[in-house]
């Protein structure tokens, strides 16, 4: 499949998604980055679980390793990363390689935009929901305990290597995260993509190489496009944060024990509840995506219980809020996303 290719503000850089690419890592980053020290990080359950499948990606690098999942999207880890690379006396003829999922990906970014004011680093996704999403964009950076991703830069990856074969290594419910990204896609932008994936939930909860590729391509190809139109998140980007509003609260609210590609599953149901209670969103949406996510293995109510009002103020610090208004992207209809006037989103209560 050719690669796809990303632009922003300083150029561009592709996304190879291919069976069998992480085995070609070394030498794709050698002649992109040549002669530069490479600093490899990741988590000891990836390393395990890659070397033991023989999907280990052979580069020669120095291999940082941070805790799995979101214990490793912190300040605390940013500095520990950050004081080994100094220790490792690393200029900025370096660069970084992310091998993981979205958190090593967001927290390796981070690192590498701040590093020496910036170095390159390369995204290798280990997860479907990094390889659909969190690689791509240039969107990095660390948690707070105000919420998710409140501290970090737009810093676009050197090159991202998406290798399906590397999801044969994942749990199912790891594996099912990216899955509700997927839909997203679909939902906010390519109705026929939202029916291709209702074609094909069987195959894709079973993990059907071939659709598995094309799953992984074409929500590539789509968040590639928004991102390329708006690279700082100006404007029609907010579309992909359809879903996170709720979902990113539901996160901080159960203290990020709930997986982030659920929390996004169960947020984007919310909010096309929402769309329609507000008369945006068109008759049975919030069902038919609701039938689809749980067609492909997700929850689509809260297991976080809490007060409503606790929900609506861990909304108040979501980035897309303007002028004293909790604001969100809500589709209007499978493929379409409900506008105000000239914006991407939504006002939808007030933050007092």
């Amino acid at each position: 499949m050719p690669s796809i290719t990303v632009t922003h503000r300083t150029g561009s850089y592709q996304v190879h998604v291919s069976p069998g690419v992480a085995a070609e890592s070394g030498k794709r980053i050698a002649s992109l980055l040549p002669g530069r020290r490479l600093a490899l990080v990741t988590d000891p359950t990836i390393r395990e679980a890659l070397t033991g499948n023989g999907l280990w990606p052979a580069i020669e690098a120095t291999v940082i390793e941070v805790p799995a999942g979101e214990r490793a999207k912190n300040r605390e880890e940013w500095a520990r990363v950050t004081d080994q690379l100094l220790a490792l006396e690393l200029g900025r003829d370096s660069a970084l390689v992310a091998l993981g999922g979205g958190s090593v990906g967001d927290l390796t970014g981070f690192v590498a935009a701040t590093y020496l004011r910036g170095i390159p680093f390369v995204q290798i996704p280990t997860t479907l929901l990094a390889m659909v999403d969190a690689s791509v964009g240039g969107k990095v950076g660390v948690d707070t305990g105000a919420g998710k991703n409140l501290v970090g830069a737009f810093h676009p990856p050197a090159l991202v290597l998406a290798d399906p074969r590397l999801l044969t290594t994942l749990p199912d419910k790891v594996y099912r995260e990216g899955l509700a990204e997927g839909v997203k896609h679909g939902v906010v932008a390519d109705r026929e993509y939202f029916d291709w994936i209702a074609t094909n939930a069987a195959a894709l909860t079973r993990r059907d190489p071939q659709v598995v590729e094309r799953f992984v391509a074409r929500s590539v190809e789509i968040k590639a496009g928004v991102v390329s139109r708006d690279e700082h998140e100006n404007g029609e980007r907010a579309i992909l944060n359809a879903g996170h509003t709720v979902g990113h609260a539901l996160e901080r609210l159960s203290n990020y024990t709930l997986a982030h590609g659920e929390a996004v599953a169960i947020g984007l149901v919310e909010e096309c509840r929402i769309s329609e209670r507000m008369g945006l969103g068109e008759k049975g949406l919030a069902d038919t995506v609701a039938r689809l996510l749980t067609d492909l293995g997700h929850p689509t109510q809260s297991a976080v219980p809490s007060p409503q009002s606790d929900l609506w103020a861990a909304m108040r610090t979501d980035k897309k809020n303007r002028a004293g208004k909790i604001r969100m992207a809500l589709p209007a209809a499978i493929g379409r996303i409900a506008r105000d006037g000239e914006g991407w989103t939504v006002g939808v209560g007030a933050l007092e």
